[in-house]
């Protein structure tokens, strides 16, 4: 028997066909834009120790934290340089000067280990961000930032819990 005019023309078709193929060009375009708005866009995202003993202040400031090399955790039990423990609170509390040895020391090991910026007179100024628990007494914080301080930790920031206006 031999195929109809139909069949022979659809067997024609059928061997002349090339396979599907799928466009990655535009795939690849949007991904790779995907990716970069990621990219930057994760950039902004300041992270903060998390730490459950430790709650932070609340208010109502606008300035975004920065990123910054050194943080210092206080809590009601201990004070904390980027996971490391450096000293007791109750202990810092009780000593008589205003520089806390323990921290004076990993703020010296910390320092020694960067280059740090000069300002225009030549002194050499680094930063640290001091994570309080709202609870901790005044006199400490004192301690704490005076400690930074005498170890050329001039550029003090704080880690705040940031609430609209009205709900203090």
């Amino acid at each position: 028997m031999s195929k109809s005019a139909h069949l022979s023309r659809m067997a024609r078709r059928h061997r002349l066909r090339k396979p599907a193929t799928i466009q990655l060009t535009s795939l690849i375009d949007i991904l790779t834009v995907l990716v970069f708005f990621l990219l930057v866009n994760s950039q902004n995202v300041t992270n903060i120790p998390d730490s459950q003993q430790l709650e932070l202040p609340k208010s109502t400031a606008d300035k975004r934290a920065e990123e910054t090399v050194l943080t210092v955790m206080v809590n009601q039990k201990d004070i904390v340089v980027q996971g490391v423990k450096v000293a007791l609170t109750a202990e810092a509390l009780q000593i008589n000067g205003d520089v806390i040895p323990g921290l004076a020391k990993e703020l010296a090991y910390r320092a020694s280990k960067s280059q740090p910026k000069l300002n225009e007179q030549g002194i050499p100024e680094r930063e640290v961000m001091i994570l309080g628990d709202k609870g901790i007494p005044y006199s400490l914080l004192r301690k704490i930032m005076a400690t930074c301080s005498a170890s050329d930790y001039s550029k003090i920031s704080f880690a705040v819990m940031r609430t609209k206006e009205g709900s203090r």
